[in-house]
């Protein structure tokens, strides 16, 4: 047996041994579905996953909605602090003219 006849004998074997696992593989692919009890269990389970989905979908909404509220107060919130803050700044302000024109009257009498 010269070096050819080799390289093509054991070719031949090798794809005769990957031909042989490929059929072994559909075989046991064939025979190996789910049973009818299987089935319901894959249903069963297929519902608790769809209403699982569900539940979590309206989370996700009711936590869009209360994010959108919060952030509404919280601006409504900071703009009452700006006003506030501008209020006291003219009382501020207010406070200290009285207080010039208070020392202004005790200098002139």
């Amino acid at each position: 047996m010269n070096r050819t006849e080799f390289i093509i004998v054991t070719a031949i074997i090798l794809l005769a041994a990957f031909a042989l696992g490929w059929f072994a593989h559909w075989l046991v692919k064939r025979f190996d579905r789910p049973a009818g009890g299987d089935m319901v269990e894959l249903d069963r389970l297929s519902q608790m996953l769809h209403e699982a989905e569900e539940g979590r979908d309206q989370a996700v909404m009711y936590l869009e909605q209360r994010e959108a509220e919060l952030m509404n107060q919280i601006a409504q919130t900071e703009a009452e602090l700006r006003a506030a803050m501008e209020g006291l700044r003219d009382a501020r302000a207010e406070a200290e003219e009285m207080r010039a024109y208070i020392e202004r009257m005790h200098a002139n009498s």
